[in-house]
């Protein structure tokens, strides 16, 4: 399972293993990951994460154009800058050269009643900071409002 935090939202999202295998191996070499997440320019109600021209040698792979809110795509690179795109509503995955497909390798479980929120905040103040860390499924995601456990330390 993976723990997504923004700012005090707090998500827990399964990994898809079976369908996206390569890509959830990739994902997992960059944990944990801290990052800004930001409105999407061109995909309609969801917010991304910009990678540049990071190489993760990945090629596509249970990808799709029409992620439902909640389904994390990874995109590879290629015709646009590799990035995570965290859709939070009606999404058609875009870039300034048209239409891209990207691969769903992870689906939001927990918070998912805390997306139209996240929508909000990257749409109406800006960059959020987020945090993506591995945990095991015995664990619980802290609760909104309270920080991550090494917030506290």
């Amino acid at each position: 399972m993976l723990r997504i935090r923004v700012g005090d939202l707090a998500f827990e999202a399964r990994l898809e293993e079976q369908a996206a295998p390569r890509t959830v191996a990739a994902f997992r070499r960059l944990l944990p990951l801290s990052s800004k997440i930001i409105q999407a320019r061109w995909s309609g109600e969801s917010a991304w994460i910009p990678f540049g021209e990071l190489d993760l040698s990945l090629d596509q792979e249970n990808h799709t154009s029409y992620p439902a809110a909640g389904e994390l795509l990874l995109y590879p690179g290629g015709l646009s800058e590799t990035e995570i795109l965290f859709p939070y509503g009606a999404t058609f995955f875009a870039s300034k050269v048209g239409q891209l497909a990207g691969n769903h390798f992870a689906t939001i479980l927990g918070g998912r009643e805390q997306l139209p929120e996240l929508g909000r905040r990257v749409l109406w103040e800006g960059a959020q900071d987020i945090i993506f860390e591995e945990h095991t499924e015995g664990t619980q995601v802290p609760s909104a409002g309270h920080p991550p456990d090494s917030a506290r330390r």
